[in-house]
């Protein structure tokens, strides 16, 4: 894809936001088939005012769905300029107002314990995790994602805590989601482990890019089964468009193969923005053609 004129206009400054009308609904439907992306992709390239070769996140449903050809945001909270009602709420027109859905927030909130023996500890990383998911409510999510600590914990106290949470988010419209992240990267069973011991509430988001690559394709064949998004995630891709770390069509396979049909949510990472998003268009034109 050539980085059009038009594109690195769209990606120099921050437009106008047309403001929608209070009350609108998110927009639903089903997401099969879809192909869209991370917003911490471009974490590295997002600035909040207006500036030179740098990206604002209200810009971005807009080039995603006209330059992109992509609808499906899965947000992350440390793209956010704000946690502010007023912006989010600039940010959700944008994306209503580009045909774009928010599907999910990923609660990158660090150092917080849901397992924590510590019961002061464990009070404030579930407030903390409530607050966002209002942010997500507010972004008209459907899902949203806390962030897995390093190391193992317990599993009946972080069990616990994703309950308390899903009684939290189930009445605003909003299911969570687990990812393999932390101490689940090398733990093929990890996932369903957790579901299960969670019960309803809970779906899985598995990573491509998120395990040890002992565990990878296992891991995925456990997740896939039980995922509801996907986050497809691609490293360094190689001038011939090759992705050397592990087998990208494989991945996808593994996931058609249980009847996942997306929305995958390409993650991938540059530090040029022109090589980013021909990225971006090459990868979705890979999976598209995987789908049919």
């Amino acid at each position: 894809m050539k980085y059009s004129r038009r594109m690195f206009l769209a990606t120099a400054g921050c437009g106008a936001v047309v403001g929608w009308a209070k009350g609108e609904e998110k927009q639903a439907g089903s997401l099969k088939g879809e192909v869209g992306l991370t917003t911490g992709s471009f974490s590295k390239h997002l600035s909040v005012e207006p500036k030179a070769g740098k990206l604002c996140m209200l810009d971005l449903p807009k080039i995603m769905r006209d330059d992109l050809g992509m609808r499906v945001l899965d947000a992350m909270t440390a793209t956010l300029a704000s946690m502010k009602p007023d912006y989010l709420e600039k940010f959700r027109s944008a994306a209503e107002k580009a045909g774009c859905v928010i599907t999910n927030l990923k609660m990158n909130l660090k150092g917080l314990e849901l397992a924590s023996a510590d019961q002061a500890k464990r009070q404030h990383a579930l407030a903390e995790f409530k607050r966002t998911i209002d942010v997500a409510q507010q972004l008209g999510c459907r899902w949203t994602r806390p962030l897995p600590e390093n190391q193992r914990p317990d599993i009946d106290r972080l069990a616990a805590s994703y309950r308390e949470l899903t009684d939290y988010a189930a009445p605003k419209g909003i299911s969570l989601l687990v990812e393999n992240f932390g101490w689940m990267q090398n733990d093929p069973q990890a996932i369903p482990a957790l579901m299960k011991a969670v019960g309803s509430g809970l779906a899985a988001c598995p990573d491509t890019g998120n395990w040890t690559d002992s565990a990878r394709y296992t891991g995925l064949a456990q997740a896939f089964p039980l995922a509801v998004t996907c986050d497809f995630k691609a490293f360094q891709l190689e001038p011939d468009g090759q992705h050397k770390p592990y087998d990208l069509r494989r991945c996808f396979q593994i996931g058609w193969d249980a009847g996942f049909r997306g929305p995958w949510c390409l993650e991938h990472f540059d530090e040029k923005l022109p090589n980013l998003l021909a990225n971006m268009v090459k990868l979705r034109d890979d999976l598209k053609g995987w789908m049919k």
